[in-house]
């Protein structure tokens, strides 16, 4: 039996929270860097496929190689880090000021990352500019105005308020897919376990911070008309506050208060 039972998956993600807190910033930094090129590469090649295919849900089924490669090779997403440093928080076994940190050095590393990233993915995917037509760009050009100009045409409190809730709905799904990686001891149970919501949020359409530090500069970079200021206002940061909202209440503290009794909890100041 490979299954863990959900109170176990619980303490995983506590241990695994933790541990986070732990790893020096720059190789926190390094893990996201690395990671946001999986998701870049992950989102391309379902971008391209449903483009070619005029089937979208085929892109989707492709999508989560992405993450799961993210969390098997142990490299870091600052979304899965939203639901779990948290737990490990709450139950003083890190301080406030250590999940911030946590927080900063991913999201530096998913910057730069996804920035080193878009451009890599779209020169080769376009010849370094000597077929701008290529299978996809389009696409990826147009899913960059989707995730951005549509909320600012749809206004200041719709606007932000639809691309907000998206993002919530996203991460809460999200996180759920690192945690579920906790639920099988067998690396076959753990990938079909991460599969099944990574898939859901992106057929979902729904909003991924770390996704977008590599989408919507690539899409700019294939000559979408979007500027820094639309990308950052209208995506980045509510976004990056959506997915803390979802992944912390709805996916980490959701689980934990459904699955995590009192007598389990840790208490730091007992032998």
């Amino acid at each position: 039996m490979t299954a863990v039972a959900p109170p176990d998956i619980v303490t995983a993600t506590v241990d695994a929270g933790e541990k986070k807190a732990h790893v020096p910033g720059w190789q926190l930094a390094l893990r996201g860097f690395l990671a946001v090129y999986l998701l870049g590469a992950a989102t391309t090649l379902a971008v391209m496929v449903s483009d070619a295919t005029g089937v979208e849900i085929v892109g989707a089924v492709l999508f989560p190689i992405g993450l799961t490669l993210v969390v098997l090779l142990g490299w870091e997403l600052v979304t899965g880090a939203y639901g779990l440093v948290p737990l490990a928080v709450m139950e003083k076994r890190v301080r406030v000021r250590d999940c911030l940190r946590v927080f900063g050095w991913m999201i530096l590393g998913h910057t730069i990352g996804g920035l080193a990233a878009a451009w890599m993915i779209t020169s080769v995917l376009t010849g370094m500019g000597t077929e701008p037509d290529a299978t996809g760009a389009q696409a990826l050009a147009d899913l960059a105005v989707e995730k951005t100009i549509a909320y600012k045409e749809a206004g200041l409190v719709t606007g932000l308020g639809w691309v907000t809730l998206s993002a919530v709905l996203c991460n809460w799904l999200v996180v759920l897919g690192v945690i579920m990686s906790f639920s099988s001891s067998s690396t076959s149970g753990k990938i079909l376990a991460i599969w099944l919501p990574i898939l859901t949020f992106f057929a979902l359409g729904y909003e991924h911070a770390v996704v977008n530090h590599f989408t919507i500069p690539a899409g700019m970079m294939l000559g979408a008309d979007v500027s820094v200021a639309d990308w950052l206002l209208w995506n980045q940061i509510p976004v990056h506050i959506g997915n803390l909202i979802g992944g912390l209440t709805l996916a980490g503290l959701g689980l934990y208060f459904a699955q995590r009794g009192r007598v389990d909890r840790v208490d730091p100041t007992q032998d």
